[in-house]
């Protein structure tokens, strides 16, 4: 599980084709306290960490299979790509986004970027079969950053980036025509399936 703060902005480092797709990933964490088979959110895909480097070259690497390739970003990621972050929660710890599993639910497409205040308002396109779990006022994750959702209008949505926000995550580079890894709020899912039982 995650919360949806981001704590570093990797570097996509390399990509290799090899049955599945390896890739390395740049970071300023300890690589000396992740073990191999822990789990790290790479713009909200959680991803199972099977390589590292060391204290002096600090990288670490996962295997991405043909399905999570199809369902994210990650099958359009290139080397120098910048990448959210995330390890996970630990009991105890401060949950100060909203509950993220790392499992993505589709890709959305930003369609604005518009300046708004000392803020941006970022306007995005779901896919209309995710459009029920995305409620004004409600959480999402995009591209593993915990955001609120400012209104919505059928499948689009609106969120506000704070200048925090756009200076430690990749939203401040993102611009109209990209696309990220959304992952709706886990309650509103089993809320929606409650309500259809």
């Amino acid at each position: 599980m995650f919360t949806g703060i981001v704590t570093d902005v990797g570097k996509l480092r390399h990509i290799e084709k090899r049955g599945d797709t390896h890739m390395v990933v740049a970071t300023n964490y300890d690589v000396s306290a992740i073990d191999i088979g822990a789990s790290i959110s790479c713009s909200g895909a959680c991803m199972t960490v099977v390589d590292k480097g060391s204290a002096s070259d600090r990288w670490f690497a996962f295997t991405a299979s043909g399905e999570t390739l199809s369902k994210t970003t990650l099958g359009d990621w290139n080397a120098g790509d910048a990448i959210n972050l995330e390890r996970p929660m630990r009991v105890g710890d401060e949950l100060g986004g909203h509950i993220v599993t790392g499992h993505v639910d589709g890709i959305a497409e930003i369609v604005s970027v518009k300046p708004d205040g000392e803020s941006t308002r970022v306007f995005l396109q779901a896919p209309i079969a995710l459009s029920r779990f995305i409620a004004s006022k409600g959480s999402i994750a995009l591209d593993g950053v915990s955001l609120t959702v400012n209104e919505v209008d059928g499948s689009r949505f609106g969120v506000n980036i704070i200048p925090h926000t756009s200076k430690v995550t990749t939203f401040g580079r993102q611009k109209p025509g990209a696309k990220v890894n959304l992952e709706v709020d886990l309650m509103a899912r089993y809320v929606a399936r409650l309500v259809k039982a």
